[in-house]
Formats: C-alpha cells, sequence, structure tokens
C-alpha cells in the first residue's frame, strides 16, 4: 500500500514539474513572441488575411517550420531574417505559447452583390421601385447560393476528395475538425485565413514552396482547380 501511494506521489510530483515547465515556456515564449505580433498578431491571431495565424497551431510543426525557415530549407526573406538569431530554445518556447493560443474564427466572405443606387435626378414609379427591389432579392438569393455551393465543394472535396482527379480528402492528414496531426507533423489548418490558404495551395501547385522533400501536398495542389483551391480555403477556414 506505501509503495502504491509513494508511486502516486510520484507521478504527480512529475506531473506538477511538467506543467510548470509548459507554463514556463508560455510565458517565456509569450515575452519573446512580441517581434512576431506586428504580421501575426498578439496571440498568434494576425488581422491581415495574408498572414497566417499560429494561435493552437501544432507545436512540433510550428518548431519544424520556424527551423525550416533558419535553415533555408523553406522560402521567405522575412521570416529568415525574424529567426535568423533564434536558439532552438527561443524556437521551442514560440512553439509552445502559440500553440496554448486559442484560434479565432472566421466569416464567410460579404455576398457579392451589386446594389442599385437610386438616381436623385429622377423619381421612381411605384412599379419601377418594386422591379428594383424584386431584382436586389433575386441577385442576394443567387449570390447566396453561389456562396453555399461554394462552400459544399469545399466540404466534399475536404471529406472525400476527387476520386476522378486523384485529390486526396483532406481529412486523412488534417483531421475532421482540422486539428491536424501533432506525431505526423501535420499543420492544424481550423480557422486559418482563406487567403492564406489559397496562397499556400498556389505555393504548393506552382512549387514555392518546398521545404520537405516528396511533400504530397505538391502533388495535390497541382491537380486542383482554382475553383476547387478557393472553395477548399473558404470551406477550412471556417471549421471549428
Amino acid at each position: 500500500m506505501k509503495k502504491s501511494l509513494l508511486a502516486v506521489s510520484v507521478s504527480l510530483s512529475l506531473l506538477v514539474m511538467a506543467g510548470g515547465v509548459n507554463a514556463a515556456s508560455v510565458k517565456a515564449g509569450q515575452e519573446k513572441s512580441a517581434p512576431c505580433a506586428g504580421c501575426h498578431g498578439d496571440k498568434g491571431n494576425s488581422l491581415v488575411s495574408m498572414y497566417p495565424k499560429l494561435a493552437s497551431q501544432n507545436e512540433e510543426y510550428l518548431m519544424q517550420q520556424l527551423h525550416a525557415f533558419k535553415e533555408g530549407k523553406r522560402n521567405g526573406p522575412m521570416m529568415s531574417a525574424m529567426v535568423a538569431g533564434l536558439s532552438d530554445e527561443d524556437i521551442e518556447d514560440l512553439a509552445v505559447f502559440y500553440e496554448a493560443q486559442k484560434v479565432s474564427d472566421n466569416v464567410l466572405p460579404p455576398l457579392d452583390i451589386d446594389e442599385v443606387e437610386e438616381d436623385d435626378s429622377q423619381t421612381l414609379s411605384d412599379e419601377q421601385r418594386a422591379e428594383l427591389e424584386e431584382k436586389a432579392v433575386a441577385d442576394k438569393q443567387a449570390a447566396q447560393e453561389q456562396q453555399d455551393a461554394m462552400i459544399a465543394m469545399g466540404y466534399d472535396i475536404y471529406r472525400n476528395g476527387d476520386l476522378e482527379n486523384e485529390i486526396s480528402a483532406c481529412i486523412a492528414c488534417h483531421g475532421p475538425k482540422g486539428e491536424g496531426n501533432k506525431p505526423a507533423l501535420f499543420p492544424a489548418l481550423n480557422g486559418q485565413h482563406a487567403d492564406y490558404l489559397i496562397k499556400t495551395l498556389h505555393d504548393f501547385k506552382q512549387d514555392k514552396r518546398s521545404n520537405i522533400e516528396g511533400n504530397m501536398m505538391h502533388m495535390i495542389a497541382r491537380r486542383m482547380s482554382e475553383a476547387e483551391i478557393k472553395a477548399t480555403a473558404y470551406y477550412i477556414s471556417i471549421l471549428k
């Protein structure tokens, strides 16, 4: 009985120690993240859609990418300069800090509807005004249907892929909610900016991003149409 209690006590002590180290790393990472905030936001939620959100990103993936920038394996003059002076401990602290933050939610882009402005130089008849209002309702409905169709396409590609064009389902590597796969170093995607995801897929498609040899994303992105890239990016951006 005493041995069991001792074992439990030791286990709890180790858990507390581990928690203390992690807490210390989060605090250190927060202090070291100040230069990153200009592009990536105060807690990793960037306000500019072309800069990626780092909040909630898997620690191991963040460390891999920061080392890739530092070692010149991933292109990015600005990022390479930012990480040049970071030590391994700095990189780990930053990764632990960003993983501990909550990623912010995104909303879909506004419906693309041309608003009809009334000409002040003439007075519209009731019939003309009714026609304009009817057209506005029809345009809004058409735009909503287009947006719904785009998200449905993104959902289908994310969940099922495209067998005919040999496009793998995103869910296989990035998880049902876009949470990624930490052991396999597959990044979390949920809540990421759609514009950044579109850019990233284009970079893979055009071989502008190749920090990991044999990365399957090059093959997948090359087979995606522009419509599929946009639809998948916007669907992923609203995943929670």
